[in-house]
Protein backbone atom coordinates (compact mmCIF):
# COMPACT_ATOMS: atom_id res chain seq x y z
CA UNK A 1 0.00 0.00 0.00
CA UNK A 2 1.18 3.45 -0.89
CA UNK A 3 2.22 5.84 1.95
CA UNK A 4 -1.41 7.77 2.14
CA UNK A 5 0.55 11.22 3.36
CA UNK A 6 3.30 11.26 0.76
CA UNK A 7 3.12 14.64 -0.94
CA UNK A 8 1.61 16.84 2.02
CA UNK A 9 3.76 19.55 2.56
CA UNK A 10 4.64 19.66 6.64
CA UNK A 11 4.46 23.84 6.77
CA UNK A 12 0.84 23.29 6.22
CA UNK A 13 -0.06 20.66 9.29
CA UNK A 14 -1.02 23.92 11.42
CA UNK A 15 -4.42 25.05 11.28
CA UNK A 16 -3.55 28.35 11.21
CA UNK A 17 -0.89 28.71 8.29
CA UNK A 18 -3.44 26.58 6.66
CA UNK A 19 -6.02 29.19 7.13
CA UNK A 20 -3.68 31.90 6.19
CA UNK A 21 -2.85 30.32 2.80
CA UNK A 22 -6.50 29.88 2.61
CA UNK A 23 -7.54 33.29 2.57
CA UNK A 24 -4.46 34.13 0.57
CA UNK A 25 -4.83 32.16 -2.57
CA UNK A 26 -8.37 33.84 -2.82
CA UNK A 27 -7.20 36.97 -2.27
CA UNK A 28 -4.89 39.64 -4.26
CA UNK A 29 -4.01 41.12 -0.84
CA UNK A 30 -4.77 40.45 2.52
CA UNK A 31 -3.82 42.57 5.88
CA UNK A 32 -2.78 41.66 8.68
CA UNK A 33 -5.75 42.65 11.03
CA UNK A 34 -8.02 41.19 8.77
CA UNK A 35 -6.23 38.07 8.70
CA UNK A 36 -6.03 37.94 12.44
CA UNK A 37 -10.19 38.82 12.82
CA UNK A 38 -11.05 36.14 9.66
CA UNK A 39 -9.04 32.97 11.87
CA UNK A 40 -9.54 34.54 15.35
CA UNK A 41 -6.45 34.62 16.58
CA UNK A 42 -3.75 36.75 18.77
CA UNK A 43 -1.38 39.20 17.15
CA UNK A 44 1.21 37.04 18.51
CA UNK A 45 0.18 33.45 17.33
CA UNK A 46 -0.40 35.31 14.01
CA UNK A 47 2.67 37.01 13.51
CA UNK A 48 4.73 33.75 13.98
CA UNK A 49 3.25 31.70 11.15
CA UNK A 50 3.10 34.84 9.52
CA UNK A 51 6.90 35.03 9.50
CA UNK A 52 7.18 30.82 8.77
CA UNK A 53 5.32 31.30 5.51
CA UNK A 54 7.48 34.07 4.83
CA UNK A 55 10.78 32.16 5.45
CA UNK A 56 9.51 29.27 3.66
CA UNK A 57 8.68 32.00 0.46
CA UNK A 58 5.45 31.07 0.07
CA UNK A 59 3.78 34.41 1.14
CA UNK A 60 5.16 38.29 0.71
CA UNK A 61 5.14 40.92 3.02
CA UNK A 62 4.44 44.56 2.30
CA UNK A 63 4.50 47.20 4.87
CA UNK A 64 2.98 50.58 3.76
CA UNK A 65 1.01 53.93 5.97
CA UNK A 66 -2.60 54.39 5.66
CA UNK A 67 -2.41 58.04 6.55
CA UNK A 68 0.10 58.16 9.86
CA UNK A 69 -0.79 54.12 10.51
CA UNK A 70 1.26 51.81 9.40
CA UNK A 71 -0.52 48.79 7.31
CA UNK A 72 1.20 45.67 6.84
CA UNK A 73 -0.64 43.57 4.32
CA UNK A 74 0.27 39.66 2.82
CA UNK A 75 -0.21 38.20 -0.56
CA UNK A 76 0.95 34.55 -1.69
CA UNK A 77 4.21 34.16 -3.77
CA UNK A 78 3.96 31.56 -7.21
CA UNK A 79 5.90 28.95 -4.77
CA UNK A 80 3.71 29.25 -1.87
CA UNK A 81 0.56 28.74 -4.81
CA UNK A 82 2.14 25.80 -6.51
CA UNK A 83 3.20 24.28 -2.81
CA UNK A 84 -0.44 25.13 -1.61
CA UNK A 85 -2.31 23.40 -4.49
CA UNK A 86 0.60 20.46 -4.14
CA UNK A 87 -0.42 19.80 -0.87
CA UNK A 88 -4.28 20.17 -1.20
CA UNK A 89 -3.96 17.38 -4.45
CA UNK A 90 -2.14 15.36 -1.96
CA UNK A 91 -5.07 15.55 0.81
CA UNK A 92 -7.66 14.92 -2.50
CA UNK A 93 -5.69 11.89 -3.52
CA UNK A 94 -5.13 10.90 0.06
CA UNK A 95 -9.21 10.74 0.91
CA UNK A 96 -9.99 9.06 -2.36
CA UNK A 97 -6.84 6.56 -1.70
CA UNK A 98 -9.45 5.69 1.43
CA UNK A 99 -13.13 5.37 -0.29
Amino acid sequence: MKNPITGLNKIFDNRIRLGVMSVLVVNEEVSFNDLKQMLEVTDGNLATHLVSLEENGYIKVHKGFIGRKTNTTYSVTKIGEKAFSDHITALENMIKGFK
